[in-house]
């Protein structure tokens, strides 16, 4: 189960990349300067958080509360897809009732850090 979140985290990573070249080097001529902005706050938190989810899984094992840890990997994931993703496409789209969504993937983030802390609570020597 931790492997996944290796993947996932190495493949977010890419993609967080990838979209950040795409940002800099296409999007800046077709964005205003306020949405480019948005899209690298999405880049940003997107590249915090798929670093998150690997060095979690990695150092999962220290940790005694792996159910905490679980609920922590998949809340930091959805809170990516959720924040980051609304604001792509709230980027690409131009539908500005996206920017309702993104909150959600922030409260999914702030739950993911808050499960990371319990479960670091008692931690194995």
């Amino acid at each position: 189960m931790l492997r996944r979140y290796i993947r996932i985290g190495s493949l977010s990573m890419a993609a967080a990349v990838a979209l950040g070249a795409f940002g800099a080097h296409i999007l800046e001529s077709h964005l205003t300067p306020e949405r480019l902005a948005t899209w690298e706050t999405a880049v940003q938190y997107h590249m915090i958080h798929a670093v998150a989810l690997i060095i979690i899984a990695l150092f999962a094992d220290k940790l005694q509360e792996l159910k905490k840890v679980l609920w922590s990997l998949r809340l930091l994931w959805a809170g990516t897809l959720i924040f980051s993703g609304s604001l792509y496409i709230l980027c690409l789209s131009g539908i500005g009732v996206l920017g309702a969504i993104t909150p959600i993937g922030g409260v999914a983030f702030i739950l993911g850090w808050i499960m990371l802390f319990l479960a670091a609570r008692s931690v194995r020597s």
